[in-house]
């Protein structure tokens, strides 16, 4: 079949919000950009791969869900809601699964702040629905391979999903490095220099990992039911597939846990550094007052209003009570070093 396959008409996305489809037929031809009465006669026909793209932006395209697809009205308010947790969910005809892409946010300032978007997928027996609020990298660069490799709309709709749902696992990998950056910097900063600041940016790493893995987890728990639940969407040749996405998200999710346990470890190296060197500033400022008391005390006593004092009228004493001083601030210093507090 893949041999009849004709070069796709590849159009990209406009910024207008739209839906974009595209057609693997019974006879090997691929369409793009179906009506709406196309759609609904491939649905009927129950046969070919149907990728139908829908940003949630456009509601009149968001309708179609209800109006073409029929999916149930829960599943809908799901797919659409940016805030849906990440999910999967059976139903008679079809499966719904959540997945969140995640990426470094470039519109702020702060390097460690993430953009998130959830991809909805309505997968059915001949046909695939994605749904989501923003452009997102994984759709875009799915459709770009679709160009480029046009057999793979001859493999069923579940295949796509796994090209859409691999992307955006693999999107967690350019963070992964980018952790292992920070973690050196940090290491750095508390081992190193010593900087005062690094408390900071252990706090806001930290945040970024337990972020990293709020997100995770429940794709996790999802691909776990996918890859092993027998299912009739789903053969086992493509839950294999799956399989390899699980093992994915799973070193993520170890990497992550791994990160988790430094960081609480460097945060505890940090606060040791800090308790050491108030130590040492307290010891030094007592050894200070030590070696200086007698200084204080020969003043006190010879600074006051008498007549009759040892050496007052001596034209040395002045020297004398400042040799005297200094023997015994030097006596008390070698006294120190002697019982090793310095």
């Amino acid at each position: 079949m893949s041999a009849a396959l004709k070069p796709l008409q590849y159009v990209r996305p406009s910024a207008e919000p739209h839906v974009w489809s595209c057609y693997n037929d019974p006879n090997g031809r691929i369409r793009l950009d179906l009506s709406r009465e196309e759609i609904e006669r491939a649905l009927a026909s129950g046969e070919g791969t149907l990728w139908i793209d829908i940003d949630t932006r456009d509601g009149e395209k968001v309708a179609m869900l209800r109006d073409v697809f029929h999916f149930h009205p829960l599943a809908i308010e799901e797919a659409v809601s940016p805030e849906s947790r990440v999910k999967l969910e059976e139903f008679d005809q079809y499966v719904l699964l959540i997945v969140r892409t995640v990426a470094f946010c470039e519109t702020t300032d702060d390097p460690y702040d993430l953009d998130t978007a959830n991809i909805s997928f309505f997968l059915g027996k001949n046909y695939l629905v994605t749904v989501h609020g923003a452009d997102t990298n994984p759709v875009d660069s799915t459709r770009e391979l679709l160009q480029r490799k046009p057999e793979l709309a001859t493999h069923g709709p579940a295949k796509l999903m796994h090209a859409i749902v691999d992307q955006a696992v693999d999107a967690y990998f350019p963070i992964i490095d980018k952790l292992d950056e920070f973690m050196d910097s940090l290491e750095e900063k508390i081992y190193g220099t010593f900087d005062q600041g690094a408390l900071r940016e252990v706090f806001a790493v930290k945040r970024l990992v337990l972020t990293l893995r709020r997100h995770l987890a429940p794709e996790r728990d999802a691909l776990s039911v996918l890859t092993n639940r027998p299912s009739t969407l789903l053969t086992s040749d493509i839950q294999i597939y799956f399989r390899d996405i699980y093992d994915h998200v799973l070193r993520i999710y170890d990497s992550l846990e791994t990160y988790r346990e430094l960081l609480s470890s460097t945060l505890d190296s940090y606060l040791t550094q800090v308790s050491n060197r108030l130590g040492m500033a307290t010891k030094a400022l007592g050894v200070v007052a030590t070696v200086t008391l007698p200084f204080v005390v020969v003043s006190g006593m010879w600074g006051m209003n008498f007549e009759h004092i040892p050496l007052h009228s001596h034209p040395h004493g002045f020297m004398i009570l400042v040799l005297a001083q200094l023997a015994l601030g030097l006596t008390i210093l070698a006294g120190l070093k002697w019982r090793k507090l310095l």
